[in-house]
């Protein structure tokens, strides 16, 4: 599992043309499923990931987590975080988990961050969808479960 995770001041997901997800300050998460992931994986991830100590404090450091500062969440679902450049310059994705794996552990994802985030938002599984942020920092995190959760 990879979580491309951003600290913004906002975030939004459409589809259609209909803003279905939106969040004030917070983390606009873009999670990825790849083979073998499962739901022990996931918890992990999602345990590492509410506990980053990613906001600032009154002293300006990088110091509080999500749950400090009663941030929010928007979670988008991202198989190309999975995406194989290495042979010529069209991706490959062999490597992500199939759909109905991805899905399932997507949605769980989402329900579980909802046990301990009071706004948790959330795109469309497999949609077209836009997204807009404003990335508080920059500040952007790249989790990856291969890193994280020693197997």
């Amino acid at each position: 599992m990879k979580l491309l995770i951003q600290r913004v001041t906002d975030a939004s997901v459409e589809v259609d043309d209909k803003v279905i997800g939106h969040i004030g300050r917070g983390l606009l998460v873009l999670a990825g499923v790849g083979q073998g992931d499962n739901e022990a994986i996931a918890d992990k991830m999602i345990q590492k990931m509410l506990n980053l100590r990613i906001f600032a404090d009154e002293n300006g450091k990088t110091n509080l987590s999500i749950s400090d500062v009663n941030g929010e969440l928007l979670i988008v679902s991202q198989f190309t975080l999975y995406a194989d450049c290495s042979r010529g310059n069209r991706p490959g994705f062999t490597y992500a988990g199939s759909p109905e794996l991805a899905n399932g552990l997507y949605e769980y994802v989402i329900k579980k961050c909802g046990e301990r985030v009071e706004n948790v938002q959330h795109g469309e599984f497999g949609a077209d969808m836009k997204v807009s942020l404003t990335n508080d920092g920059p500040f952007t995190i790249m989790l990856d479960s291969s890193e994280i959760v020693k197997q």
